[in-house]
């Protein structure tokens, strides 16, 4: 080997790097001037030996220059191609932030917020006008007044959520009853709805928190023939004509007679689903001719006065009018289904 080949070798190591735009071909230009076993750099090295003695050093100089120059340049050159390469992928995910904004979603009201309004608006048809209490209540107005003292078996199915200093979140909307009889006089027509507590398992017709409807008729002369008159005639404009009613015998400490109030399950038809436990019904809620006692607890005259109450679930009536039949899917949140009121 003589110098023009070796400068040669070099020369023509560096116009070909200057050439390369990918990673890959400049590993390949590496491997093939820079490889341990057949790099072209490594056989410049091999030939020193053959070299006349005086020559030996002068040439083996050149070539570890023209090593070190082409190592230096191969970086630089690396740097720039992976630089390039950066830059090409950043222009593909880049994110235009001048797009037009998502436009926002038109607001509905919640089923649960729907039927609620359309029972007050049925009720006030009948003469029935609002009336609200708080959602702490006292144990007085929670459960004694309404004939269900400390002792009684009736208040384990409602005991619910106590605070340190003994009130509770209201189980019913009973307790506004009490309230609503403590400050006004008969003839007396309201309907109280409102959010209520219950220490209940979450089932598909069940849930801790849940939203009720309750009312009161305190007049001379109301009998259960009223009580009865007015649901059936409510259950039949909330959802339809054909819809089956039944009144079931029942027990509450605060009204006697009592009964529970079904209507025709509307997802199976009344024959049978995991909606209505197969039985065909769903239960709207309890009713029945307030009891002496409560009329006593709170002044009135049971002898003078009688008076009509019932209770139903908001949440239930919202599943029978718009066909929900899970209760968790009123509280969930879930756009999905919200979007669909």
């Amino acid at each position: 080997m003589n110098q023009a080949t070796m400068e040669q070798v070099l020369k023509d190591a560096e116009v070909a790097l200057g050439h390369l735009e990918t990673e890959g071909a400049l590993e390949a230009w590496y491997v093939k001037y820079f490889g341990r076993e057949n790099g072209e750099i490594g056989k410049l090295l091999k030939t020193i030996p053959e070299l006349p003695p005086q020559e030996r050093g002068t040439v083996g100089k050149a070539i570890n220059q023209g090593k070190q120059a082409l190592e230096a340049a191969y970086e630089e050159r690396r740097g720039r191609v992976a630089s390039a390469a950066m830059q090409e992928q950043l222009r593909g995910e880049r994110i235009d932030v001048t797009l037009p904004a998502r436009g926002q979603l038109g607001g509905s009201i919640h089923p649960i917020m729907a039927a609620k309004q359309e029972l007050i608006d049925l009720f006030a048809y009948y003469g029935f006008t609002v009336a609200d209490g708080p959602e702490i209540e006292d144990d007085w107005h929670n459960f004694t007044a309404l004939n269900t003292p400390t002792d009684h078996p009736a208040r384990d199915a409602q005991d619910t959520f106590y605070l340190p200093d003994g009130r509770l979140l209201r189980t019913h909307m009973s307790s506004v009853q009490i309230r609503a009889m403590e400050s006004g006089k008969p003839p007396l027509r309201l309907i109280m709805p409102g959010r209520v507590y219950r220490r209940d398992d979450v089932t598909k017709r069940h849930y801790p928190i849940f939203h009720q409807l309750e009312g009161l008729m305190v007049e001379e002369g109301t009998t259960f023939a009223h009580l009865k008159g007015l649901l059936t005639a409510l259950c039949h404009e909330l959802f339809g004509k054909n819809r089956r009613v039944r009144f079931r015998p029942s027990f509450f400490p605060f009204t006697e007679p009592s009964t529970e109030v079904d209507v025709e399950c509307p997802f199976c038809g009344a024959n049978g689903c995991g909606t209505c436990s197969y039985s065909g019904w769903i239960e709207l809620g309890g009713a029945g001719m307030v009891h002496p006692n409560v009329l006593e607890a709170v002044s009135l005259d049971p002898e003078k006065v009688t008076g009509l109450a019932f209770g139903m679930g908001i949440d239930r009536v919202a599943m029978i009018r718009y066909g929900i039949n899970d209760i968790r899917h009123l509280w969930e949140n879930d756009d999905r289904f919200l979007q669909q009121f």
